[in-house]
């Protein structure tokens, strides 16, 4: 059934709290005067426990600290919490501990003490390459600032990536091009390029609904703009591997591929989602969205998780063609009846590989980078008339 039914388990922490909100943002975040790490510390180690105790004999492959701005935390608290996990689950050998991190001047003095703590990955939310764009997307931190805290990062861990943003207000093609091959000079092995999209709750969303929001590119830049990201990363050497993420051969973010795979990761924190296969049955997870409710929840109650849910055969085929879709390496159909009992419409199969926007074989199904264009199109030819 192929490598990723055996990828072992993740483990995502979610840190909620940031210096600021960005305007583009919808993820679980929050802005505290004071935040009480040695209390938060105890409930994280808490909700291990408790995980640990659900998923007994599994062994955990990767660890993901996200948020939020997880770089806030203070290196002891993660320091505790790795030793923690270290004690609750198998550890693979080569397993890869992430941390996302902003560039600010107060993170970048961090990064040497996270490595010491056992993170072997930084992830670093640099957004953009000049000071306009910066101030536009809220970022507290300038292109300098951003410069300085990769060098730092470099020295420190042997795998560093960094977040752009792109699509942004009055970005031209050849503005992009330049900022990217920029970018492509300074990656280390990794690159997640993300096009602008504005949601419902933000303030980029308000201010969109008013017509406040100028300049943001239409379908045809926006292909463009895209097009050119493919192109320049490839030549570079670090090929799209899945819509968003580009690598070095053997540099993609085990975490997230496994995620993407359909494979099962714990959630700890507030908002944190999982999916946990347990005697058979698939179930959902997600903790209490709100901070100090999950916080009061983990002391009071023993637990910051709502009510789980089990996935559906058919919620589950829905699931997985959704995120393998996304990776280059495609949707394996055996897979997905083994996991779900169901197959691909032969129907819906016929007409998109007819239309040039899918590629299919008795062990694979991926997109074509016409069908990239249009991944939520064909997602949904497919979920359509599943097929038992």
């Amino acid at each position: 059934m192929g490598p990723e039914t055996d990828a072992g388990l993740g483990l995502y922490i979610h840190w909620p709290f940031c210096q600021s909100k960005c305007p583009y943002c919808d993820f679980n975040s929050h802005v505290a005067e004071r935040i009480d790490q040695e209390r938060w510390l105890r409930a994280y180690l808490a909700e291990i426990d408790r995980v640990g105790r659900n998923t007994a004999g599994l062994r955990l492959q990767s660890v993901f600290f996200g948020g939020g701005t997880p770089s806030l935390m203070d290196p002891d608290a993660v320091c505790a919490i790795l030793d923690r996990v270290r004690a609750t689950w198998v550890v693979a050998n080569d397993w890869e501990v992430t941390l996302e991190a902003n560039p600010g001047s107060v993170e970048a003095g961090r990064f040497r003490a996270f490595r010491a703590a056992g993170v072997n990955r930084l992830s670093m939310g640099v957004q953009a390459l000049n000071d306009a764009d910066l101030r536009r997307l809220g970022r507290l931190h300038s292109a300098a600032d951003a410069i300085a805290a990769f060098d730092i990062a470099r020295a420190c861990y042997d795998r560093v990536s960094f977040d752009l943003i792109y699509a942004r207000q009055d970005q031209a093609p050849e503005d992009w091009a330049q900022e990217l091959t920029r970018a492509l000079d300074m990656a280390v092995d990794h690159l997640s390029l993300y096009q602008l999209t504005i949601e419902d709750g933000t303030a980029f969303g308000d201010r969109h609904a008013r017509g406040g929001l100028k300049g943001l590119p239409d379908e045809d830049r926006s292909a463009a703009l895209y097009e050119i990201t493919q192109d320049l990363c490839a030549a570079a050497g670090l090929p799209a591997y899945e819509v968003s993420n580009h690598a070095r051969d053997g540099a993609q973010s085990q975490h997230n591929l496994n995620c993407w795979r359909g494979g099962d990761y714990a959630g700890v924190g507030p908002g944190a989602h999982g999916r946990l296969t347990l005697n058979g049955r698939r179930w959902a997870t997600e903790g209490m969205k709100h901070p100090w409710a999950w916080l009061d929840a983990v002391e009071k109650c023993g637990t910051g998780e709502l009510p789980r849910d089990e996935i559906a055969p058919i919620e589950r085929a829905q699931e997985y063609i959704l995120m393998s879709l996304r990776l280059n390496e495609g949707l394996d159909p055996v897979r997905l009846e083994a996991i779900s009992g169901l197959s691909l419409p032969p129907a819906a199969l016929m007409d998109l590989r007819a239309l040039g926007l899918i590629t299919a074989d008795h062990d694979r199904v991926r997109t074509t980078p016409q069908g990239r264009m249009v991944l939520n199109a064909v997602i949904r030819r497919l979920t359509e008339e599943l097929a038992p």
